[in-house]
């Protein structure tokens, strides 16, 4: 059951890939919303399990590397914190995977677009289920390469082309970070495992590096390495600046990648190794003036903008500076209910953007939209814009 979570969604993926052009649209769709139906029904068993009755389950499902000391296998841990996650992205999966059946059934690629949405499920479980640092990089760059693919999944368009090379060029520069940070844990700590990695971290507080001659404690290194990829995904003050341009894709990638989920995941880093960041009281002071900044920051430049994408776009920066600003303060749980709470209304804001642009042949610019109120259905939508 619980592995059913992981894998329906590559289910879906490889059939809409591999079959889609035989399928109707209509078939495809219903494939697609299918799958990830049954991945939220059976996230939605573990999370009573898991979160009501407090058991936690961990499966080491198959070896992956083991080479000397490197002993790296397929394992998944469902944990409070992996399986509310897991619960978020399948719903938020599921809802836009529904739209996008209404809202790209003009498009004559819309099996690859339904394909691309189920892959980025597929990863985005693998990254939080994930039960060392090698499988959560695996997660970790299959979302950003799907989020590749979704920004430019009009590729006859130049803009989406320079939109989706600008978000994997910025992400590269946390990424490579990141990876420092992996590597620094493995000559550290002779392991990539959450638990034993965890586990020693009392045993080498007080452990220094010599960099150019300078002392630097381990500890402190490894979580500013994981902070500066943490940054990168989710569009802190710095490596913000991809995320706005990333409006080019289709409204439900905007919906599914650039509000609700991928852009979470390095606030998930964060509290995934919140034993890590305790013991650097120095790096919590520098998350949570980052976080400020780039609450700030973001929410003043979304004041001043008039396409509706990019007005949530930002605000989504805005409300990652607050996830950023919890974790800086050692409140994990607040930032979590955060991340939940602000994943679904961003996911609806957007899919109702979706709704609007739709209705209006495809326009976005919030000051050509004033005429809401001259018709029936939309006085309320124009009220809250003129807000």
């Amino acid at each position: 059951m619980y592995l059913s979570i992981i894998f329906f969604p590559l289910l879906s993926f490889t059939i809409s890939l591999c079959f889609g052009r035989y399928l109707t649209p209509r078939g495809t769709a219903f494939v697609s919303v299918s799958c990830i139906f049954f991945s939220l029904l059976f996230s939605l068993l573990p999370f009573y399990e898991i979160g009501f009755c407090r058991c936690p389950v961990y499966i080491r499902l198959l070896p992956w590397i083991d080479s000397e000391l490197l002993d790296a296998s397929w394992g998944f841990v469902f944990d409070s914190l992996s399986i509310s996650m897991s619960v978020l992205v399948t719903c938020i999966s599921l809802l836009v995977h529904v739209y996008s059946a209404s809202y790209m059934s003009h498009d004559p690629h819309q099996s690859r677009f339904m394909s691309y949405l189920s892959l980025f499920t597929f990863f985005m479980l693998m990254l939080i289920s994930s039960d060392n640092f090698l499988q959560l990089f695996f997660g970790w760059e299959g979302v950003g390469l799907c989020s590749y693919l979704l920004i430019n999944f009009w590729f006859t368009r130049l803009q989406a082309n320079k939109s989706a090379i600008k978000a994997m060029v910025i992400n590269r520069i946390g990424d490579f970070v990141l990876t420092l940070g992996i590597l620094s844990v493995f000559v550290i700590f002779k392991s990539l495992d959450f638990s034993v990695v965890f586990s020693l971290l009392p045993y080498c507080f007080e452990y220094n590096l010599s960099f150019f001659g300078l002392k630097v404690n381990c500890l402190c290194m490894i979580s500013v390495f994981f902070f500066v990829g943490a940054v990168g995904k989710s569009a802190q003050l710095g490596l913000h600046t991809w995320l706005p341009d990333a409006m080019e894709g289709p409204t439900p990638v905007s919906a599914l990648i650039h509000a609700a989920t991928m852009v979470t995941a390095g606030v998930f880093l964060i509290i995934r190794c919140s034993p890590l960041y305790e013991h650097s009281i120095s790096v919590l002071f520098i998350i949570s003036f980052i976080g400020v900044l780039t609450s700030f920051f973001a929410g003043t430049i979304g004041v001043f903008q008039n396409d509706l994408k990019k007005i949530i776009a930002y605000s989504t920066c805005s409300q990652l500076g607050y996830m950023i600003f919890a974790c800086g303060l050692s409140n994990y749980n607040i930032s979590i209910f955060h991340v939940l709470n602000h994943a679904y209304f961003k996911a609806l804001l957007f899919l109702s953007a979706g709704s609007i642009i739709h209705s209006l042949s495809d326009e976005q610019d919030i000051r050509r939209m004033l005429a809401f109120k001259r018709y029936c259905l939309l006085p309320i939508l124009w009220l809250l814009l003129a807000l």
